[in-house]
This record gives structure tokens, C-alpha cells and sequence, in this order.
């Protein structure tokens, strides 16, 4: 009764929202409040039916029922509770269901808030909202039912149907196959909610947006009233990169934490395209500029974040993240299509009335400073596009697929990052509307001295790589600048009220804290690459086999084999777990304990250990080799300088973010 239950239940939800959409509608073009008012409320049902239907599934995961093959393919009895519930994402039909659960939340949350001053944008908001979740309803009703069920056909043969076959029988498996082993990470239990809270997050922008151009209202009220979405969008679309990073450091056992996936980058998308909207809806609201690249820049964003779910459910990519190939890849790509006509034909019917209410007059003032930042994202977004989609295009055009690897967006990609890391340092002191040379230098040359004499004292300690001597100054001159920002704001403070250091620098923030939170966010990222930086320039790598007893160095660190225990773990997987003492300057520091799980279903994973400090993380994979025995056995030890701060920056970022999103008293 529960598998049709729980269908039922979608069946239901997605009729509502079908409903939602077509009332509201009819609400906006009959000047029909009843109307209105009952497409706002079948949107609002659609939460509480979804969270049942959630429930269920989660229900049937926990306690076994494998006779729903969803349930059979991502778990299995050894599994512990929570990644039995957690399991609701593991696979292609519950993160689709996962999906649609927080897009119904969102579309509930923003349809609750007041709307007296913008009852026009309502209509459209619910129209937009509610197809977007029909469309993923669509997938679950007719493509990739989480319910359906193991029946067995008269001919013996298994098939997976929601109702039963003529003649056939239920069949309730004895166990199930289990979650994949690289999803059984602690960063593979937020990381998908993360990047799915990001990507529905931006439909709430688009909404308005979409409203904003079919009523015709071309002031900045629809980005005032999403700039939280906004914000809470790139914050969890941030979080879900970095949690993903840490997912692939942790578990894939290469040594490194971001290896050009197509899927990974996938999921860059719409944060390449969500950054530059976040800058450039600031000169929209203070210069009345840029309104047409808004517009353009937001249905991007909403359609990339389509792209990216259709390009890892598709099974279009070959990926450790991408699910198996689906029949949804069509419904896909037509409801991309649709719904990029529709907007880019709104826009352009909109153009002439989104003209900027004021022109751009210097190349060196912070709006054209703005604007360089955006164009610079869409040249990283150019390069990922192409990078992920000609592999796709070859394979149709020659029937061959070309494989892009990272030394393309290394080398593509990295000048357009030291550029936008410059720019986070000019741009501040960039005054609106106007600037000259003249002021900028006024304002940079105090913080420009110790960015300077960076490098000169980088190559004084020996450092020899141009790469990194220019990276490490670029970086300088921005943590520089933004620190003497917060430094002249807090003197300022301490002349004028007489307020102490921490005082005035409390004050100092709160009065302004998008500006602050913003300053915070840039010292988070230049932080981060401070981590990037160290282990793609400076990472060691070596490889040897190693008897019981003997020793391998690297990067100044000795790294010796002391024993090797195989034995069977109560889930039923076999573990390879060597010890491994590391020294010093013949001072012992620790021990590491790399392994290699081997679970019944011939899935494997490999741990690494990992021996961390501020400057640098020894990282040991034992290698599956098959000479691997109690006496010998294969390594691989990579040493990665400054990865850490990588993971330093984005706790940084948080609170930056924290600061910039705080709720102060503003108009609305």
C-alpha cells in the first residue's frame, strides 16, 4: 500500500501544480483575485504533499523494503540508519523527488511573504515557481518513479513496474545492492543537498525577474526584494563546491580535490554566472545601469542550473558523480529550450524599456570596474562550456569522443583568474561614476608596498616558480588592500566617536554590512587560493613499492612501512589497512593509516592518510595492486603545501557571508 500511496501522492502534487500555474494565470489576465488567491494556495498544498511523499520513500528506505527497486539499489542491510535515510538523494528518482521537495519549500516560503506592494509580480512568481516543479514532477510520474516495484512475469523474467504485470508476482529481494562506497562520505551526505538547495534557490530571482518583464516594471524592485535568495543561493551553491571538493580529497584518492569533471563542472555553471549577477545588481540599484546584462545574466543562470541537473541525470557525461543513462535526457532538453525562448523573448520584447538611466563615463570608475569582473566570469564560462560540451559535439559530428582534460582549463582558465583576483583589490577603491589614475594610486600605493615587497621575499627564500611568485603577489596586494580598507574605516570611527579598536570596527560593520560582508568574502577567496595556488604549483608526487620496515622520502618528510592487517568488517566489506610511521629530520611525528575497503558487491574505495598542518598535508594511498601482500605492499605519497587553507578560507567565507546577509533595518 505505501509504493502507491507515496505515488499517488506525486500524481496528485503534480496536478496541483499544473493548477497553480493555470489559475494564477487566469488570476493576472481576468483581474481575478479568486482566481489569484486559489493558484497561490495549490502552490502552497504542494509542500505538504511532497513532504509526505518524502517521508514515504524515506520510510521505505529505512526499514527495508526491497521489493521497491529504489530502495533495492541504494541500500542494503548493513548499512547503518542514517545513510539508509540519507539515501533519499543516492540515487537518480529520490534526488529528483529531493529536488522537487525543496523547490515546492522555496516557492512555499516566498508566497508566504507580504505582498502588498508588489501584488503584480504574484501571478507570475506562482506561474514560473509551479512549472518548474510540474516539469520535475513530470519526471517522477512518467520517467523515474521512486515507487516502483520487483515483479516477476510468468516467464521468469524480473522487471520493475509500479502496478503488477498480467500474471506476474511480487518479488521481495533479500537484501539490496547498497549504496555506492564513495557516497558513504560525511561530505557526500551535505554535499547534494548543498548544491540543490543552491540551484532551486536561483529559481526565486528568475521569478521575479520573469514577472519584472512580463508586467513591465524595469526599476530595481525585483532584485530587492530577492537579494537574500540571491545571496542564500550562491551561498549554498558555494558550499556544495567546496563540501564536493573536499567529498573527492577525501575519497577518490588522487590527491587532489578538483580534477575537471564534466560533472564538476556542471556544477560550477550557474555559480560562474550567479557571481557576476551578485556584483552587477549593485550598480543597478546605485547607478540605475546595467538592467538588460541582469536580466540576462539571471535567465542564464536559471537555465545553466537546468543544464547542470540534465547533464549529471542525463548519463550524457562519463562521471564518478553523473547517475546511470535515463530516457529523461529529451524532457530535459526541450524544457531548456522552452523556457530560454520564452524568457529571451520577454527580454527582448522588454529591451528598449531597460535601457540604463545613466551612462558609463570612466573606464576606471567602479561600475566599468564591475563590468570587467562579469565579462571575465563569461570568458571562465566559455572555456568550461566548451571544455564540457565538445567531447559531445565530436562524438556526433565524427564518432569519436575527445576527452578534455585539465591541462586545457588550467591554461585557459588560470590568466582570467589572476585578472579577477586583481580586480578584487582595484575595484574597491574605484569610486562611482568617476575615477582617475591619480586617485586610484592615492588609494593603493600604502597597501601596494608590502604586496611588493612579497615577492622579493618569497625569491629571497628561494623561490624560483614566476607562477607562483606573480600568484602570491596578486593575492598580497588584494589581502592588503581590504585589510586597509577595514583599517581606514575603523580609524576613522576612532577620530570621530572616540570609540576603542574592537568598538569601531563593530560599529564599523554593522553600519554597512553588504560592503563588509563583502570584503570579508574576497579575504575568504583570496585565502583559498592561497590553498589552490600550493598544491597546483608546488605538489610532489612519488610511488613505491615498499617491504615491511623500508622507507621512501619526499618533500623533506620520511615515510616508513611498518605493518599491513586484512580483516573482514562487520558490514561484510574486507579492509587493507597499512601503518605507516612519518618523520622528520629523523623526529617522528605521527602515524597514518591508509586503507583500501572491498565490499561484497566488488565495489572498492580507497582511504588515504593524511597527515595535516598548516603548511602542508603528507597524503598516503595504498595502491590496489595485485602482488599486494602482509609483507610488501605499494604506495603512492603525494605532499600538498598549503592545501589546508583552501579549507580555511571557505569557514572564512561563511562568516563573510554571515556579515553580508545579516538583517538590518533597510527599505524593503
Amino acid at each position: 500500500m505505501l509504493p502507491e500511496f507515496g505515488f499517488g501522492i506525486l500524481v496528485l502534487t503534480f496536478l496541483l501544480s499544473l493548477f497553480a500555474a493555470v489559475a494564477a494565470a487566469l488570476g493576472h489576465f481576468h483581474t481575478s483575485e479568486r482566481w489569484l488567491e486559489s493558484g497561490r494556495r495549490a502552490m502552497l498544498l504542494t509542500f505538504p504533499l511532497l513532504t509526505l511523499a518524502a517521508g514515504v520513500l524515506v520510510y521505505l528506505l529505512v526499514s527495508g523494503r526491497f521489493e521497491v527497486q529504489y530502495v533495492y539499489s541504494v541500500t542494503s542491510r548493513t548499512m547503518p540508519l542514517y545513510l539508509k535515510a540519507t539515501a533519499l538523494w543516492g540515487g537518480q528518482s529520490g534526488s529528483i523527488l529531493f529536488w522537487s521537495w525543496l523547490m515546492a519549500a522555496f516557492a512555499t516560503a516566498v508566497s508566504l511573504r507580504k505582498w502588498d506592494r508588489d501584488r503584480e509580480f504574484l501571478p507570475w512568481v506562482v506561474v514560473v515557481t509551479s512549472l518548474t516543479l510540474a516539469f520535475f514532477l513530470t519526471l517522477l510520474v512518467f520517467f523515474e518513479n521512486p515507487f516502483t516495484r520487483w515483479w516477476q512475469t510468468p516467464g521468469g523474467d524480473f522487471v520493475a513496474k509500479m502496478f503488477a504485470p498480467a500474471g506476474a508476482t511480487l518479488v521481495t529481494p533479500r537484501d539490496g545492492e547498497g549504496l555506492n562506497p564513495l557516497l558513504r562520505h560525511p561530505g557526500m551526505i551535505i554535499h547534494p543537498p548543498m548544491l540543490y538547495l543552491g540551484f532551486v534557490a536561483f529559481v526565486i530571482p528568475y521569478a521575479f525577474a520573469i514577472a519584472a518583464l512580463v508586467t513591465g516594471r524595469t526599476d530595481d524592485r525585483w532584485i530587492r526584494i530577492t537579494r537574500r535568495w540571491t545571496l542564500l543561493a550562491w551561498l549554498f551553491l558555494s558550499l556544495g563546491l567546496v563540501l564536493g571538493m573536499r567529498w573527492a580529497y577525501d575519497v577518490l584518492g588522487w590527491g587532489g580535490y578538483w580534477g575537471w569533471d564534466p560533472v564538476e563542472i556542471a556544477a560550477l555553471l550557474p555559480w560562474l554566472t550567479g557571481t557576476p549577477f551578485l556584483h552587477s545588481v549593485m550598480i543597478e540599484e546605485k547607478r540605475g545601469m546595467l538592467k538588460q546584462w541582469n536580466m540576462f545574466l539571471i535567465i542564464l543562470t536559471y537555465s545553466l542550473v537546468i543544464f547542470g541537473t540534465f547533464l549529471t541525470r542525463s548519463g550524457v557525461l562519463s562521471s564518478v558523480h553523473a547517475f546511470a543513462r535515463s530516457a529523461i535526457g529529451p524532457m530535459f532538453f526541450a524544457f531548456i529550450a522552452v523556457t530560454s525562448v520564452v524568457s529571451v523573448a520577454l527580454l527582448l520584447h522588454r529591451w528598449k524599456d531597460l535601457k540604463a538611466e545613466m551612462q558609463m563615463n570612466s573606464l576606471l570608475s567602479r561600475e566599468a570596474f564591475f563590468l570587467l569582473n562579469n565579462l571575465l566570469f563569461m570568458g571562465v564560462l566559455i572555456v568550461c562550456l566548451w571544455g564540457v560540451l565538445f567531447p559531445l559535439i565530436s562524438e556526433i559530428v565524427t564518432g569519436q569522443k575527445v576527452t578534455v582534460g585539465p591541462p586545457f582549463y588550467e591554461r585557459a582558465v588560470g590568466p582570467l583568474l589572476g585578472v579577477l583576483i586583481a580586480l578584487m583589490g582595484i575595484a574597491p577603491l574605484a569610486a562611482w561614476g568617476r575615477s582617475t589614475l591619480r586617485t586610484l594610486g592615492r588609494a593603493a600605493w600604502k597597501p601596494s608596498i608590502p604586496a611588493l615587497l612579497t615577492p622579493v621575499l618569497l625569491f629571497a627564500l628561494g623561490m624560483r616558480n614566476w607562477i607562483a611568485l606573480v600568484g602570491f603577489t596578486l593575492i598580497a596586494f588584494v589581502l592588503f588592500i581590504t585589510l586597509y580598507e577595514f583599517w581606514r574605516g575603523v580609524r576613522a570611527r576612532m577620530k570621530s566617536q572616540g570609540e576603542g579598536l574592537f568598538t569601531a570596527l563593530a560599529r564599523l560593520v554593522s553600519r554597512n554590512r553588504r560592503r563588509y560582508g563583502g570584503y570579508l568574502i574576497h579575504i575568504a577567496m583570496v585565502v583559498m587560493a592561497i590553498g589552490i595556488l600550493g598544491i597546483e604549483v608546488f605538489q610532489t608526487a612519488t610511488q613505491q613499492s615498499l617491504a615491511v620496515g623500508e622507507s621512501l622520502d619526499l618533500a623533506g618528510y620520511t615515510v616508513r612501512y611498518d605493518s599491513l592487517a586484512q580483516f573482514e568488517h562487520t558490514d561484510g566489506r574486507y579492509v587493507t589497512r597499512a601503518v605507516l610511521s612519518i618523520f622528520r629530520d629523523g623526529e617522528f611525528l605521527q602515524e597514518v593509516y591508509p586503507r583500501y575497503d572491498l565490499y561484497p558487491d566488488g565495489q572498492t574505495m580507497t582511504i588515504p592518510g593524511v597527515r595535516t598542518t598548516l603548511a602542508d598535508d603528507l597524503y598516503v594511498v595504498l595502491v590496489n595492486w595485485e602482488n599486494l601482500s602482509v609483507f610488501q605492499a605499494p604506495f603512492k605519497v603525494y605532499h600538498n603545501p598549503l592545501i589546508n587553507w583552501l579549507w580555511i578560507g571557505s569557514l572564512i567565507f561563511i562568516l563573510g557571508y554571515a556579515v553580508a546577509a545579516w538583517p538590518q533595518k533597510e527599505q524593503e
